[in-house]
């Protein structure tokens, strides 16, 4: 049995082995930094009050656009090229690393000498610089994932994820307790994601080892023409994930920023769960991609079908208990969170299965097409922010967001339909039903009063139990 369970969770057998492998060690990565993260994040938020908290968010949003942005698909790249042909991963690892680290640095630069004209809130101001050392660390741990994916040993990934968290969690609950302020927590993430990055260098020592000897000129070309798509693609599509917070601080307060980003967050760990499912599968889609398109489209379909298998669900539920929810997590001052929070879980029903989309189009070489996709997206948030944000403040960013998310993947889900002629609506029909079904319960069971916790599990016995009867394929067991 412990031969068996060792061999699932450590080795590459069959296709739906390694996705299952992947997907495990991803999300168990993930679910458990997340976890040890959000305890932090709450009780940050709780420690520092809206405007400071607010103040901290603005900051460390610029961190998270520029580690997109910096990236341009280079990682991406890495891992498609590897996982085709192992035997060139040292030569475009090396090539890239020096082409990121280039970007990188430009940016950090840029935060260490302009940042205080980002923004007009004092505090955030202060905190620009040691964003900056973030930032590099930041990169140069998810570069380094790249050949994790690629090697299809996420494991690795997962134990850096944990230990990272594990680092910044306890660093910055013991800044907080010692001196409750924002450059104290934000020192946390310093010292956390720097031992982050060192554990992956010593990773992958050989291929830093080796970063000038397999370093390939002829690779620039080839790594920067795939990389150009994404290069712009990634800039609209960092204005398009961070527009929110960095127009509301420019258009508002700080305690809005930081009520804004209090109802962001359990989003956001959607968000990730759904990227991280798409990381999971990226290999053996980019190398399904290349064979008859029959195993392709299946593998898509089965592969949305079970992220709104999940994101149904928590959208339903989380719009009818979202004050519930808000007041558990960050207290009666942040209520005010609760309504952009609500509108905001309406976006899961159009992202997760999107970020499917998004790495399928990638596997198919179709990156150009996310031009397009984050041209929609960049404009349209800043357009709607503008018309909505001064009339319906944290309501209208939320709203913003929404409606541009619609816009933007109603887009790729056509560019891809035009690849692989998938259909997904006939496959959900009774994902949507069992929703339904829990949706009358919480209803019923929330004008009764019942406790938030033991109302949510039961809401959870009732879906599944739901998709049972109905004799749901995705939680049916095969003998």
């Amino acid at each position: 049995m412990f031969k068996k369970i060792k061999n699932f969770l450590f080795e590459n057998q069959s296709i739906k082995q390694k996705i299952a492998k992947n997907t495990f060690w991803l999300f168990f990565g993930q679910i458990i930094g997340r976890l040890l993260r959000a305890a932090l994040i709450i009780f940050a938020a709780r420690t520092l009050g809206p405007e400071s908290w607010g103040a901290f968010s603005y900051a460390t949003t610029f961190a998270a656009f520029l580690v997109t942005f910096s990236d341009i698909g280079i990682s991406a790249i890495v891992t498609r090229e590897s996982a085709k042909n192992i035997s060139a991963s040292s030569q475009y690892f090396s090539t890239a690393f020096f082409i990121k680290m280039i970007i990188v640095a430009a940016s950090s630069l840029f935060l260490i000498f302009g940042g205080h004209y980002l923004t007009k809130i004092p505090e955030a101001q202060i905190l620009m610089p040691f964003v900056a050392i973030v930032l590099i660390f930041d990169s140069l741990r998810n570069f380094g994932f790249a050949l994790s994916r690629a090697f299809e040993k996420m494991q690795w990934e997962a134990i850096n994820e944990i230990a990272t968290n594990v680092f910044i969690t306890a660093f910055g609950i013991w800044a907080l307790i010692s001196k409750p302020t924002s450059a104290n927590l934000i020192t946390a993430y310093i010292i956390g994601t720097a031992i982050g990055s060192l554990f992956i260098v010593i990773l992958f020592r050989k291929y830093f080892v080796e970063l000038l000897t397999q370093f390939n000129f002829r690779l620039i070309k080839p790594i920067l023409s795939c990389s150009l798509p994404f290069a712009f693609a990634s800039f609209l599509g960092a204005i398009m994930i961070n527009t929110d917070l960095i127009m509301l601080g420019w258009m508002r307060t700080a305690e809005e920023v930081g009520f804004y980003s209090a109802a962001q967050k359990p989003i956001q760990f959607f968000y990730t769960l759904a990227a991280l499912f798409a990381t999971s599968i990226f290999p053996i889609m980019a190398k399904l991609a290349e064979k008859p398109k029959g195993e392709f489209k299946n593998l898509l379909e089965k592969m949305l079908s079970i992220s709104l298998l999940i994101s149904i669900p928590a959208a339903v539920g989380g719009i009818i208990l979202g004050k519930e929810i808000t007041l558990l997590i960050y207290g009666q001052k942040y209520l005010a969170a609760a309504a952009p929070f609500q509108i905001l879980l309406l976006t899961l029903f159009v992202i997760p299965p999107s970020i499917i989309i998004s790495n399928s189009l990638l596997a198919c070489g179709q990156q150009k097409k996310f031009i397009a996709f984050s041209l929609i997206g960049a404009l349209g948030n800043v357009a709607f922010n503008f018309l909505l944000i001064p009339f319906f403040g944290m309501a209208g960013c939320a709203f913003s967001t929404l409606i541009t998310q619609i816009m933007a993947n109603a887009f790729i889900w056509n560019k891809m339909k035009k690849i692989s002629d998938f259909s997904i609506f006939n496959k959900i029909k009774k994902i949507l039903l069992a929703s339904l079904f829990m949706a009358a319960y919480l209803w019923a069971a929330k004008s009764f009063g019942t406790p938030l916790i033991l109302n949510s599990l039961l809401a959870l016995l009732v879906y599944f139990g739901s998709l049972k009867l109905l004799k749901e394929e995705l939680v049916s067991i095969k003998k």
